[in-house]
């Protein structure tokens, strides 16, 4: 029998997962990712077409899963890409169809 993917692993991916199931932030992550600088909600907000309060939502969600992280400049707070994060996402496709997972090292950090 093959060996199950690590429970805490598992649970990981699954937080993940859970973080990108609404399509306003796997918008909002593709599009951080592609920009590749810090920016401020309301260029963010823009770019998705959506109100800035949804979308700093949508942030507090991604940032409590490392996708995105957060650097305050001076009274505002502009948000990145986290790209150590990004390259150990797995593809839920890889692990739906039995491919080897990825081996998390260390996380989202």
């Amino acid at each position: 029998m093959a060996e199950l993917l690590d429970r805490a692993i598992a649970e990981e991916y699954a937080s993940w997962f859970r973080a990108l199931a609404d399509p306003s932030r796997v918008q909002i992550v593709e599009y951080l990712a592609r920009q590749d600088r810090p920016m401020p909600v309301g260029e963010i907000a823009t770019a998705v077409g959506l109100a800035q309060s949804t979308v700093s939502q949508h942030l507090k969600i991604l940032t409590e899963v490392r996708f995105v992280l957060v650097e305050p400049v001076g009274n505002a707070r502009h948000y990145r890409i986290n790209t150590r994060c990004i390259a150990c996402f797995p593809s839920a496709a890889d692990v739906v169809m039995g491919k080897p997972a990825p081996r998390a090292t260390g996380g989202c950090t």
